[in-house]
């Protein structure tokens, strides 16, 4: 059984002469971020493995959480401006030994690939974090692996 936690981006600042990639995380999403790993962490969320996106918001994201969770951490051009495709091939190159990783990316791309492994209906708010069980030993089996819903946890509801 292997576990999928998806992790939306915290709140970005978009100061000006500053590209989409180099957008730095605003103050509430640095509190936010400390806040949602420190909520996940206490409540026992097992997670080995990070993979983010490499703009600047995603990862630092990424880097917040892994103060608390201090894993191996690496970075996947694949998860900035992600398609479903996308996330699904980094996916596929996890090593099976890897039974729980975290996926820091950027809507719209995390939002519709929640949407395509699950019935419930999501939209990613900033700092938004899913957890999905997936039913199988290898994650070569990901699409036909049964997938479940174990958590939807948003900042303002934590």
């Amino acid at each position: 059984m292997k576990k999928l936690i998806l992790v939306r981006h915290a709140k970005s600042d978009w100061p000006a002469d500053t590209e989409d990639f180099d957008r730095p995380l605003a103050d509430g999403g640095h509190e936010d971020a400390v806040k949602m790993a420190k909520f996940l962490k206490g409540n026992q969320v097992d997670i080995q493995y990070f993979i983010s996106s490499p703009a600047v918001r995603a990862l630092g994201t990424c880097e917040i959480f892994n103060q608390d969770y201090q894993v191996s951490l690496h970075t996947d051009q694949k998860l900035y401006s992600p398609s479903e495709d996308g996330i699904r091939s980094v996916i596929y190159g996890l090593e099976d030994q890897v039974d729980s990783v975290a996926m820091f990316s950027h809507n719209n791309g995390i939002s519709n690939f929640a949407n395509s492994i699950s019935e419930d209906i999501f939209h990613f708010p900033t700092c938004g974090v899913a957890g999905f069980q997936i039913e199988c030993s290898s994650w070569s089996d990901f699409d036909l692996a049964a997938k479940k819903l174990l958590f939807f946890y948003e900042p303002k509801s934590i």
